[in-house]
C-alpha cells in the first residue's frame, strides 16, 4: 500500500528496526482496513498506524526522561510498565517534533497499547489495527480480527480481558486507563450507566 504519507515513512525508516518498521507498515494497511468497515476516516486511521509506534525502539531510559519532562501524568501503575511508555511517548513526539494537531490521531496514538473509557471510533480502530496486523500471530489472533472486522468494542473488550488477566495472573499491576475501558464496555454491555469513568 503506498501511504499518503512519506515524510513520516522516511523518518520512522530512520527510528525503527527494518522489522518494527514492517510492523507499522501492516498496522496502517490493517487500520485502514478497519477505517472503511466502521466509517472512521481512513486517512487519519492511515497516519496513526504509520506513526503508532514511532517511539517504540527509543531506549527506556530516554522514555522515562521524555515522560518526566512532559505534560503527561502517568499513574504509578503506568510508570511500573516500561512496555507502554512508547505509546505516550510516541504522541509527544508526533506533536511536538512531527507537528500533528489532530487531537483523535494523537489519540490514537497515545492509547493504542492501553485503550481508555471514553475512545473514538479512531482510536479502536488503531488499538485493533496494532494488535491484528499481518505480523501478529497469537494464539487467538484469527479470532480477534473477525471480530474486530464484526464488532469494534466486542474485540476491544474480548483483548482486553485476556490482557487483563494475563496481568492479573501475573501479579502485575492493571493500567488505569485499560481498567476503565474495560469497565465501560462491561457495563454498557449489562445495559447500565457508566459514569463517564
Amino acid at each position: 500500500m503506498k501511504t499518503h504519507y512519506p515524510e513520516y515513512e522516511a523518518i520512522l525508516k530512520e527510528r525503527l528496526t527494518p522489522k518494527r518498521f514492517t510492523h507499522s507498515l501492516n498496522v496502517m494497511e490493517r487500520a485502514v482496513e478497519l477505517a472503511n468497515i466502521h466509517g472512521a476516516d481512513p486517512l487519519k486511521a492511515e497516519l496513526a498506524g504509520l506513526i503508532h509506534d514511532i517511539e517504540k525502539n527509543t531506549p527506556l531510559k530516554i522514555l522515562l526522561q521524555t515522560l518526566e519532562k512532559s505534560d503527561i501524568l502517568l499513574s504509578s501503575a503506568d510508570l511500573a510498565s516500561p512496555p507502554i511508555w512508547h505509546a505516550p511517548c510516541g504522541f509527544l513526539y508526533a506533536r511536538d517534533a512531527l507537528g500533528i494537531r489532530d487531537e483523535d490521531v494523537l489519540n490514537a496514538i497515545r492509547y493504542h497499547t492501553t485503550g481508555r473509557a471514553g475512545m473514538s471510533k479512531l482510536e479502536k480502530v488503531v488499538y485493533l489495527a496494532d494488535l491484528t496486523s499481518a505480523d501478529r500471530d497469537f494464539s487467538d489472533v484469527k479470532k480477534v480480527r473477525k471480530l474486530s472486522e464484526q464488532d469494534l468494542d466486542g474485540a476491544l473488550f474480548y483483548s482486553l480481558q485476556f490482557i487483563l488477566g494475563d496481568l492479573t495472573a501475573k501479579g502485575l499491576p492493571l493500567q488505569p486507563d485499560s481498567l476503565a475501558c474495560y469497565n465501560e464496555i462491561a457495563l454498557k454491555k449489562a445495559g447500565r450507566p457508566s459514569d463517564n469513568l
